[in-house]
C-alpha cells in the first residue's frame, strides 16, 4: 500500500531554520518534541545526498527544490518537512497509546522491507526512476531519521490493520471483495468519436434521432477508427487504459455516447471525445487481481487519510516555531503552510493583503 497515499507514510522531516538555537524544540506534538539540530542534521542529508532527495520528492506533497543557498531548501519544502513530521509524531503517539502498539524487532524489521518496497515502488513509476536504490536512499539519513521512518512506518501500518473501513490485502480478501465488485473489473469493449466542438449540437441531435454509435462516428469522427465505425479496441483489468475507460464508461449504457464528452486535444486543436461501451465481458479473478489490489490499496489510504486527520483534529496538540511554518486548517485538512513574508520590492507598503509570498531560502 502506498504508505498511506505518502501523507501518512513516510514522516520525514526537515529544516533548518533562522533564529533557533541548536537546544530549541522546533515542532511539539502530544509532549514529543523535534530539536532545530535534528532539523538541521536532516536537512542537510536531503540537500546534500541526490538519491535521498530523489526518494524524498517522489514520496512529497510539495517541491523539495533547493533555496537560493547552499544546503538549504525553499520555504515550502520545508514547511511540507515539518507538516511530514507533525503527522508522523501524532500517528505514532496514538498507535502507542490508543492502539497499544509497541513493536518488536521482528514488526520493525518488517516495516523497514515495507519502507523500501513502497519507496522502490515509488521511483519505479516515474519515467525517470531514481539513480540509486531505496537501500542507499535510507543509508544516506541520519541515523535518528532512519530510526524514526521505520518506527513511523510501523505505526502506520498497524494503524491500517486495525481501521474497520480498510480491507486486508490478502488475496481471500481481495477474492471476497472481487465477488461483490464483479462488474467493475468487466472487460470493456469501446468505440470513439472525436469531434471538432462546432460540431456537437448536430452530433447530439443525430444520436437522439436514433443514429447508431457506428453511424455517428462514420459521420462525425475525425479519427481514424471512424471508417470502422469508431472501433477502437477491448480493455481488461491488465490493460495500462484500463482504468481510464473504466470512468469514461461508468455511466454510459451499451452501444451508445455519453452525451457529456471529454475536452481534448487532438491534431494540436481543442476536440470533443465520446466513448461509448459496446460490450461488457466479465473477467476472471486472475486476470483483474492486479486491479483490485489497486483499487484496495487506494480505499484503504482513502479511510487511512480520513483517519490521519481525525488524529490531528481531536487526539493532537501541536505547537510549530513560527520559522518552519504556520500551522492551520487547509483544502485537504490540517496542515502546515509555508511562513509568509512581506513583498521584497516594497516592504513599507506591505498590507495583510499581499502577505502571500513565502520566505524564499531556510539553511
Amino acid at each position: 500500500m502506498r504508505r498511506l497515499v505518502a501523507l501518512l507514510v513516510i514522516a520525514l522531516l526537515g529544516a533548518t531554520l533562522y533564529g533557533l538555537s541548536n537546544n530549541a524544540s522546533g515542532i511539539s506534538v502530544n509532549g514529543s518534541t523535534v530539536a532545530s539540530s535534528t532539523f538541521r542534521s536532516e536537512l542537510s542529508a536531503i540537500s546534500s545526498n541526490a538519491t535521498l532527495d530523489c526518494y524524498v520528492t517522489l514520496l512529497g506533497s510539495a517541491s523539495f527544490a533547493p533555496g537560493a543557498g547552499g544546503a538549504s531548501m525553499g520555504a515550502s519544502g520545508a514547511a511540507a518537512w515539518a507538516n511530514l513530521r507533525v503527522e508522523g509524531l501524532a500517528i505514532d503517539h496514538y498507535a502507542t497509546t490508543t492502539l497499544k502498539f509497541h513493536p518488536d524487532a521482528a514488526v520493525l524489521a518488517k516495516a523497514r522491507s515495507s519502507l523500501l518496497g513502497e519507496l522502490s515502488a515509488a521511483s519505479a513509476s516515474q519515467s525517470t526512476p531514481c539513480t540509486g536504490t531505496s537501500a542507499q536512499a535510507l543509508a544516506e539519513m541520519p541515523a535518528e531519521m532512519r530510526t524514526f521512518e521505520i518506527a513511523s512506518q510501523a505505526a502506520s501500518l498497524d494503524l491500517v490493520a486495525k481501521l474497520d473501513t480498510t480491507v486486508p490485502l490478502t488475496v481471500t480478501s481481495m477474492k471476497k471483495y472481487y465477488s461483490t465488485h464483479t462488474a467493475n473489473y468487466d472487460t470493456i469493449c469501446v468505440s470513439v468519436a472525436v469531434v471538432d466542438p462546432t460540431q456537437i449540437t448536430n452530433f447530439n441531435e443525430a444520436q437522439s434521432e436514433g443514429m447508431s454509435v457506428a453511424e455517428l462516428a462514420k459521420k462525425f469522427s475525425a479519427d481514424p477508427s471512424a471508417s470502422k465505425g469508431g472501433v477502437y479496441g477491448c480493455f481488461g483489468p491488465t490493460s495500462s487504459s484500463f482504468s481510464g475507460v473504466r470512468t469514461a464508461t461508468a455511466s454510459t449504457p451499451l452501444n451508445t455516447f455519453p452525451t457529456t464528452p471529454e475536452q481534448i486535444t487532438y491534431d494540436n486543436a481543442e476536440a470533443d471525445l465520446f466513448v461509448a461501451p459496446t460490450k461488457r465481458t466479465p473477467t476472471p479473478f486472475a486476470q483483474a487481481e492486479s486491479a483490485v489490489l489497486s483499487d484496495l490499496e487506494t480505499a484503504n489510504a482513502t479511510a487511512a487519510n480520513t483517519e490521519k486527520e481525525r488524529i490531528l483534529y481531536y487526539y493532537s496538540v501541536i505547537a510549530i516555531d513560527p520559522s518552519f511554518g504556520r500551522w492551520g486548517l487547509g483544502s485537504s485538512g490540517p496542515e502546515v503552510f509555508a511562513p509568509a513574508a512581506p513583498s521584497s520590492s516594497d516592504v513599507g507598503s506591505t498590507t495583510i493583503s499581499n502577505l502571500g509570498v513565502g520566505a524564499s531560502t531556510y539553511k
